[in-house]
């Protein structure tokens, strides 16, 4: 982390995706004049995860060899929804995956974020991965890019001010959710009570 920005970078994203997801929660994603407290978060594993891009799409395995850690892994789900993931890569273990941004708790921008969802209530903006894409103006074009060498700051992620914006609780564990594969794995990782989660387990802290 940059002491002086409180930027996340690239070592940070040189773990396992189950690490760096649990530790997300809380943090600020910047992203072009809007941004957001980290709540909720979902972690993929390139070997022996089902549910994984890298499992059944050959172009997710070209991605992860050609790209470093802290970058953007957007894909549009059902043909409907852009879901925004960061590229994880341990080069301890060889562990690789993707973490997948699946809500986050409105900061600046709301009106911004208001005008892209036609939603009014903060709670509905970005409780969701393909709401939060669609609020914040994420799309394919952004496939590829880098999330942790930005200078100007514009985008990516820096840690926050508990006390003033960010989950004031615990970290919960739960399974992922609106998958088919390996739902039993509990790397969904939310902020506990929190009104911009999408959906509320918590069963393992």
């Amino acid at each position: 982390m940059d002491p002086k920005t409180g930027r996340l970078g690239k070592a940070f994203f040189k773990r396992d995706a189950v690490c760096c997801a649990r530790e997300l929660i809380g943090a600020e994603f910047r992203w072009d004049g809007c941004s957001g407290i980290v709540v909720e978060t979902e972690a993929y594993a390139e070997i022996g995860d089902e549910a994984c891009h890298t499992f059944f799409r050959p172009s997710a395995r070209r991605f992860v060899e050609e790209h470093p850690a802290g970058t953007a892994y957007v894909y549009l789900n059902y043909g409907m929804y852009w879901l925004t993931n960061v590229l994880v890569k341990n080069p301890l273990n060889g562990h690789r995956g993707f973490v997948l941004l699946r809500a986050l708790q409105p900061v600046h921008g709301c009106d911004v974020m208001r005008e892209r969802r036609g939603r009014d209530r903060l709670t509905d903006l970005c409780s969701g991965p393909g709401k939060l894409s669609m609020a914040l103006g994420i799309t394919g074009d952004h496939h590829g890019i880098n999330l942790v060498d930005d200078e100007t700051e514009s985008r990516g992620f820096f840690r926050s001010i508990p006390s003033k914006n960010g989950p004031q609780r615990g970290v919960l564990a739960d399974r992922r959710i609106g998958i088919s594969r390996s739902q039993e794995l509990a790397w969904r990782f939310l902020a506990d009570d929190n009104a911009h989660v999408s959906v509320r387990f918590g069963r393992v802290k």
